[in-house]
């Protein structure tokens, strides 16, 4: 049972984080490609969330994360969602 919980949260994960990368392609041709005007300004617009930077200090390794940002937009949503139906036809 624990192991079939842990594959489901990385699976989930896995999907965000693919979904993010196609929403991000889908972004830029969106950008590229369309005329300018009400559909492109409102398809590219996005909300911004960040955090950082994040220092981690182990007294042999020390490194500096940040700072880290997610940008979520329409087209973002559409890849999250068109991942997750491949991903939820595949298994």
């Amino acid at each position: 049972m624990e192991s079939n919980y842990r594959r489901n949260i990385t699976r989930g994960l896995w999907t965000v984080v693919c979904g993010l990368f196609l929403g991000g392609l889908l972004t830029m041709l969106a950008e590229n490609f369309l005329p300018g005007g009400v559909a492109r300004s409102f398809l590219t617009s996005a909300v911004k969330g960040s955090f950082g930077p994040v220092s981690i200090d182990l007294q042999a390794v020390a490194f500096t994360l940040g700072p880290v940002s997610v940008a979520l937009n329409v087209l973002t949503l559409v890849g999250i969602a068109i991942v997750a139906l491949v991903v939820r036809s595949w298994l």
